[in-house]
């Protein structure tokens, strides 16, 4: 229950729209938590209304490498 993602943009985009979360952003390091309605994730499930985003950059648009889910690393598939 609860949970928090965490990520740093490489090349300084920012996150001007959030849905399924909220968001806080400080340079390169963003952090989204969940909505009322999807803070439990069961384990080995896929979180349902899970968050998306439109951001702004300038020039390079490369993905984060690493993510961290509650403070503790994690893969992506």
């Amino acid at each position: 229950n609860n949970w928090s993602l965490g990520f740093s943009f490489p090349n300084g985009q920012t996150i001007t729209q959030l849905w399924n979360g909220s968001f806080t952003q400080s340079g390169s390091a963003v952090t989204i938590t969940n909505a009322a309605y999807n803070g439990s994730i069961p384990a080995g499930a896929t979180l349902n209304s899970s968050p998306g985003f439109n951001g702004s950059w300038s020039g390079s648009n490369s993905p984060p490498t690493s993510f961290t889910l509650n403070g503790s690393p994690c893969s992506t598939s």
